[in-house]
C-alpha cells in the first residue's frame, strides 16, 4: 500500500478532469481525493496497491478528457492516511506560479445538441444547455479555481434535479459548473431597441421570425453581442452598412450546417475540420459558382466568412427560421470593443437594431469570434473565442515572466513564462481609450489567472503607439525593464519561437512597421535570431504623398511609383480624389519634390496595383485594396514577360508598374493582377535565397499580413519546395499583427538570455 500525491498542471479545470479522475480511481479501486487549486492546477491524493497506482498514472496522461491538456505531473509519496473512498473535495485556495489556466469557451457538444431537440428531455429547447464537455468557460470565469461560485453562474442556484446530476459520478453533468435547466438557469427575453421587454411565449422563435421578415436584431451570445439579420435578401444588410458606416467591409455569417454551406461555398476537408471543431471559428471560404446569398455580405470578394452554430441559442434560431444563414457581425461601433452589457448595447447599438434577444447571465470577459483561413496550413487571422486563453507551447523556455503588448492594429497581449505563451483574446485596433483600457484589463486578468507578475515588458519600436505608452507606464509602475522591438523583427522571432529554430531568413510583408531609420517598412527580408536581426533585402522605397492618406486612397501610391507617367491616369480618375484636380496637383508636386515618408511596404504596393488596375480606389476597411486584388487574381495566369529586377538587394517595383501601365489595354485585369502577385513572390524568394545562401540558415519563413494572401504564400512555398528548402509559416498564432506580441516576448527572451 502506498499514497501518491499528484500536482497536475495544464488545462485541467473546466474540462471534466476531476470527474474523469474520480471514475478512474474507482475503476481501479483506489481511495483518496481530488480538488481544484487556485492557481489552475489539480491536486490528487491516491492510496492503494502500487501496481494499480502505476496503472492510474499511465491512464491519467494517455486517456485524459479530450478538452484537457496535461503539461506536467509532479509526484511525491507519503505515508497512507487510510482513506475509505475516493471523493471530489472542496477546492483549496493556495497558489503558486504554475502556468495552468482555464480552457476557452467550447461549442455545444453532440450529446447536448441531441437533448436540445428531444421533446422528452427536460432541457428540450433550453437555449443554455451545456454539460461537462461543452459550454462557456473563459467568458464566465472571474477567478480561479474554476468553481461555480467563481463564475457568473453563481447567481443561479441549482434546482433539485440539477443538483442531483451535479453530484452523480455517473452523470455527464457531474461537477459541470455551467449546469442549468429551464427551472433554475439563465433565461432569455426579447426587448425593443430601447430595452423595454416584449412579452411573448418564445423569444427565440419570435426573433427567428423577425429575422425572416427583414428586421435587424441584436443577439447576446457567450462573449458579447452580435448584430443579426437575413442573408438571402439585401435590405437589412444595406441598412446595417449605412448605420455602421461599413461601406464594403465583409460581414461574417452563421450557416445552418455543413450541407447548407456547400450550397454557396467551396469547402475543403481541412476547412470542414476547422468549421466543425469544438472551437467553431469563422472560416474564410471561397464562394462557389452557385453562390446565392446577398452580394452585400462580402462585396467585391471571392471569399465569405462562415461559422457554424456554437450554442443552443443559435441552433434554436435556425430551427424556427427559413433562412439558410444569418449575418452575425460583432455588435460594436467601429474601432470599439464588442458590447457585453445590456445598457451599453442599447446606448451604442440601439439605433442600428430593431430588437434585442437578451439573456440574464453576465459576461465576465468580452470575446469576439475567431477567424481562420486555410493558407498553406491553418492561418489564424483573429485568435479569440475557442482559442483564448489556451497557451501555446513554444520551442524556447525562460525562467522570467515576460509581458508584451503588440503594436497598434489587431492587438492582442501576451504573457510568457516557462515554455508557454498565453495570448489574450483579440483586442482590436488600439486607437481610442476604450480599446486601450480593454487591453490593460485583459492583460491584468490574464496575469491574475496565471498568478504571475512580469519581470520585463516588450512593445513596438514606434514611439507614438498607445501600446508603447502603456508599456512605459507598466515599466515605471513595476520598476521592470522595457524592451522596444522592431515590428518585423517581432514577426521573425515569432517564427523562430513557434518552430524551435536558432535563426531564420524571414520574409515579412505587411502594411506598416516602424523602421529603425524612421521610415515605414513593410516588405522586408531579415536574417533573424531571437535577439538580433540583419536587414538583408527589401522592396524599392517610395514616398507616401500625404502620409496616411496613401493607405486610404491608393492612387496616391500609383503617383509615387510611376511619377510623371501616372499623371494621365490620375486625371482620368479625377473623380476618385475628394478634392479633384487641385488634390492631384498637390500629390504630383509632393512626388516631384520627394516630399513624404518613404515606405517599403508590400501592402502599399498591392494597394497601388489594385488602384492602377481599376479594382479598388478607396480603402474602406483594413487591407481592402489588396484583398480585392487577390480576389481578382484568382484563376489568372502570369502574362507579363518580366522577371523580378533586383538592384543592391532591393526588389524594384517601378519596372513592374511601368509594364502594367503599358499592358492595361492588352491583357485582362485578372491576368495582370495575377502577374503582380507572381512578380512579388518570385522577387521576395530571390532576395531570400541571397540571404539563405549567405548565412546557411535552416529554413525560410513568411510572416506578416501579406502571409494571408493565398497566391503569394503558395508561390513562395512551391519555390522553396522546388529547391528543397524548409518553409515555415505561423500556424498557432496570427500571421498578422495579432501575433506581434508573441514575437515581442520571444525577442525579449533572447535579449535577456544574451545579457
Amino acid at each position: 500500500m502506498m499514497r501518491a500525491i499528484l500536482r497536475v498542471k495544464g488545462i485541467v479545470q473546466g474540462v471534466g478532469f476531476r470527474p474523469f479522475v474520480f471514475r478512474l480511481a474507482n475503476e481501479l479501486e483506489l481511495k483518496g481525493e481530488v480538488r481544484n487549486l487556485k492557481d489552475g492546477t489539480v491536486e490528487i491524493e491516491i492510496e492503494g496497491d502500487d501496481g494499480k497506482i502505476d496503472d492510474f498514472l499511465n491512464v491519467l496522461e494517455s486517456q485524459s478528457p479530450p478538452l484537457s491538456e496535461i503539461y506536467e505531473v509532479k509526484i511525491s509519496y507519503a505515508e497512507t492516511k487510510g482513506y475509505k473512498s475516493f471523493k471530489i473535495v472542496k477546492s483549496r485556495y493556495e497558489a503558486e506560479l504554475s502556468g495552468s489556466t482555464i480552457p476557452p469557451d467550447v461549442s455545444i457538444c453532440e450529446k447536448c445538441e441531441k437533448e436540445l431537440f428531444d421533446e422528452s428531455n427536460r432541457r428540450h429547447n433550453y437555449f443554455f444547455i451545456t454539460c461537462t464537455d461543452c459550454g462557456p468557460r473563459f467568458t464566465i470565469i472571474e477567478k480561479l479555481p474554476y468553481d461555480r461560485e467563481n463564475t457568473t453562474m453563481r447567481e443561479f442556484e441549482m434546482c433539485e434535479e440539477c443538483r442531483k446530476e451535479y453530484k452523480d459520478p455517473m452523470d455527464r453533468r457531474f461537477h459541470a459548473q455551467t449546469i442549468a435547466c429551464p427551472r433554475c438557469g439563465p433565461r432569455v427575453y426579447l426587448t425593443d431597441s430601447q430595452g423595454c421587454t416584449i412579452e411573448c411565449d418564445d423569444p427565440v422563435r419570435e426573433v427567428a421570425k423577425l429575422i425572416d421578415e427583414g428586421f435587424v436584431v441584436g443577439v447576446k451570445g457567450n462573449g458579447g453581442y452580435h448584430i443579426a439579420c437575413a442573408t438571402t435578401f439585401s435590405e437589412p444588410i444595406e441598412r446595417i452598412r449605412k448605420t455602421k458606416h461599413r461601406k464594403y467591409k465583409p460581414f461574417a455569417i452563421m450557416a445552418r450546417d455543413i450541407q447548407t454551406i456547400k450550397g454557396f461555398a467551396e469547402v475543403s476537408p481541412e476547412e470542414i475540420d476547422l468549421l466543425t471543431s469544438w472551437r467553431r471559428p469563422i472560416v474564410l471560404l471561397r464562394k462557389s459558382e452557385n453562390y446565392y446569398l446577398s452580394e452585400l455580405i462580402a462585396p467585391g470578394l471571392d471569399t465569405i466568412g462562415v461559422m457554424l452554430p456554437y450554442t443552443g441559442l443559435h441552433l434554436l434560431m435556425f430551427q424556427y427560421s427559413r433562412e439558410p444563414a444569418f449575418v452575425m457581425t460583432s455588435a460594436n461601433p467601429s474601432g470599439e470593443p464588442i458590447c457585453i452589457d445590456e445598457n451599453d448595447a442599447i446606448k451604442r447599438m440601439g439605433r442600428e437594431v430593431d430588437y434585442f434577444l437578451v439573456h440574464n447571465r453576465k459576461i465576465a470577459h468580452r470575446c469576439d469570434d475567431s477567424v481562420v483561413k486555410w493558407v498553406g496550413g491553418q492561418a489564424i487571422i483573429r485568435r479569440s473565442r475557442g482559442f483564448a486563453p489556451s497557451p501555446i507551447r513554444m520551442k524556447i523556455e525562460t525562467d522570467k515572466v515576460i509581458l508584451a503588448l503588440g503594436g497598434e492594429e489587431n492587438v492582442a497581449g501576451c504573457v510568457v513564462f516557462g515554455e508557454k505563451a498565453f495570448l489574450t483574446q483579440h483586442i482590436g485596433d488600439v486607437e481610442n481609450i476604450e480599446t486601450l483600457n480593454f487591453l490593460r484589463e485583459s492583460i491584468t486578468h490574464l496575469m491574475e489567472l496565471l498568478n504571475v507578475k512580469p519581470d520585463a515588458v516588450g512593445c513596438d519600436l514606434h514611439p507614438q503607439f498607445a501600446t508603447t505608452y502603456l508599456a512605459d507606464k507598466i515599466s515605471d509602475e513595476r520598476s521592470i525593464p522595457c524592451f522596444r522591438i522592431q515590428h518585423h523583427h517581432a514577426h521573425g522571432a515569432s517564427l523562430i519561437a513557434e518552430h524551435g529554430l536558432d535563426d531564420i531568413i524571414a520574409i515579412v510583408c505587411d502594411g506598416f512597421g516602424y523602421g529603425e531609420d524612421g521610415s515605414a517598412w513593410g516588405g522586408e527580408i531579415l536574417h533573424c535570431t531571437l535577439d538580433e536581426y540583419e536587414r538583408i533585402g527589401y522592396l524599392e522605397p517610395h514616398i507616401m504623398p500625404g502620409g496616411d492618406l496613401t493607405t486610404k486612397y491608393p492612387l496616391r501610391m500609383v503617383a509615387s511609383i510611376l511619377g510623371d507617367l501616372a499623371e494621365e491616369i490620375l486625371y482620368n480618375k479625377v473623380h476618385e480624389f475628394p478634392y479633384g484636380e487641385a488634390e492631384i496637383r498637390v500629390v504630383m508636386k509632393d512626388v516631384k519634390e520627394g516630399k513624404g515618408v518613404k515606405t517599403t511596404s508590400c501592402g502599399r504596393v498591392l494597394d497601388a496595383a489594385s488602384a492602377l488596375l481599376g479594382v479598388c480606389y478607396e480603402r474602406t476597411y483594413n487591407g481592402e485594396p489588396a484583398i480585392r486584388l487577390e480576389a481578382m487574381a484568382k484563376g489568372g495566369k502570369n502574362i507579363l514577360q518580366i522577371s523580378p529586377e533586383i538592384k543592391d538587394n532591393i526588389l524594384m517595383i517601378t519596372p513592374l508598374f511601368e509594364e502594367l501601365l503599358y499592358s492595361l489595354e492588352k491583357f485582362s485585369v485578372r491576368d495582370l493582377a495575377y502577374s503582380v502577385h507572381n512578380y512579388i513572390a518570385e522577387g521576395l524568394f530571390e532576395l531570400a535565397m541571397k540571404g539563405y545562401d549567405k548565412t546557411g540558415v535552416e529554413c525560410i519563413g513568411f510572416s506578416g499580413g501579406v502571409a494571408y494572401n493565398t497566391i503569394i504564400t503558395d508561390r513562395l512555398k512551391n519555390l522553396c519546395e522546388r529547391e528543397g528548402i524548409s518553409f515555415v509559416l505561423n500556424e498557432k498564432i496570427p500571421r498578422g499583427d495579432g501575433g506581434v506580441s508573441f514575437g515581442q516576448c520571444a525577442s525579449v527572451i533572447g535579449m535577456l538570455q544574451r545579457t
